[in-house]
């Protein structure tokens, strides 16, 4: 849409700047002056009915004659067009979507999603409560005018497996990307698109076929995600585990008086807590938040890990508690007292 009405208003201005050319050529052969013959161009286009500047001779009225034939449908399609473009807002959202880009322009360590559908949204929402920037691809006209009309909504319009699209994203900068495409060879190609740009970008992909998922991965999806798969299994534990599942649930996805689990890396640990085990630590009394799991160097996990486990800078925390028991636990970890 927003193509065609480029296409429109380019033609548009080529035809009258076309019949503006052929007219002021034309009286000016015609024994005019350069700017006589151009006010009598524009008074004959626009039908206004001034007086002649001369008295026009027999060729004179041909060719005026011909040229209000010819101008007259071109000058009143111009108007309803610009008319159109001004109702429709497509200035306006031509100024937007500027507006938009030079932001994207300016952008590092954010996350692409590629698709607005019921997944792309769920996953705009929850990393923009994390404080997460966030641009999304998207192609459907009626999606990218309501993300036009929603405030802090940075967009590229156009069809993610495009690499020139992708680049509009600002992806060699990004942090992640997200691709909910709802056919698993689009996000294929958006995969290998993306890793072409950026190797070390991380991808989540969303997958529908059960094959799907390997083709993915040697893509180089980092992670793949398949949604009926997910659902099936969750729908089970509910059976199965239900106070599990929705404990884990009230945990990752709502607040109980502002508990979260949180990811924290050991980045910069202090220098005088490197090599030191969780119980000399004291987290639990000092910040009164919880350590349920560690990621290593090597990518393994400990889930609940015991109190001898000793911390590295390459360590991942996972910690339970209160945003402001977090915070105190960042405080006391890190050399400077600035959060990670």
């Amino acid at each position: 849409m927003k193509r065609n009405s480029f296409k429109h208003a380019y033609l548009t201005i080529g035809l009258l700047l076309s019949i503006m050319v052929i007219g002021s050529i034309g009286y000016y052969l015609l024994g005019y002056t350069p700017s006589e013959a151009i006010y009598q161009t524009i008074i004959t286009i626009a039908t206004v009915g001034f007086e002649e500047v001369h008295q026009l001779d027999n060729y004179g009225m041909w060719f005026t004659s011909f040229l209000v034939v010819v101008s007259i449908g071109i000058f009143f399609y111009a108007v309803t067009s610009f008319t159109r473009y001004i109702v429709e807002g497509v200035f306006m959202n031509t100024y937007k979507d500027s507006k938009v880009k030079r932001k994207i322009e300016k952008f590092s360590d954010h996350v692409i999603i590629c698709g607005y559908g019921r997944n792309g949204k769920q996953a705009a929402i929850e990393l923009n409560q994390h404080k997460v920037k966030v641009v999304i691809i998207e192609q459907k006209p009626e999606i990218i005018q309501t993300l036009r009309d929603t405030p802090g909504m940075l967009y590229v319009e156009g069809d993610a497996a495009d690499e020139e699209v992708l680049k509009q994203t600002h992806l060699e900068s990004a942090r992640a990307m997200i691709t909910t495409l709802p056919e698993d060879a689009d996000n294929l190609f958006v995969v290998l698109s993306a890793k072409e740009l950026n190797p070390d970008i991380k991808i989540i992909s969303r997958a529908s076929l059960d094959n799907s998922d390997v083709k993915l991965k040697r893509a180089g999806a980092t992670n793949v995600i398949m949604p009926d798969k997910i659902g099936g299994q969750r729908m089970a534990k509910l059976v199965a585990q239900p106070d599990v599942v929705e404990f884990i649930e009230l945990i990752l996805l709502q607040s109980i008086d502002s508990v979260v689990l949180e990811e924290i890396s050991c980045d910069n640990l202090s220098s005088c807590f490197a090599g030191k085990s969780i119980s000399e630590l004291d987290i639990r009394n000092t910040s009164g938040a919880n350590i349920v799991g560690l990621k290593r160097e090597d990518k393994s996990y400990m889930i609940n890990p015991v109190p001898e486990t000793t911390l590295t800078s390459s360590d991942k925390l996972f910690v339970l508690g209160t945003r402001s028991q977090i915070n105190q636990l960042i405080k006391t970890l890190t050399s400077d007292g600035t959060e990670v």
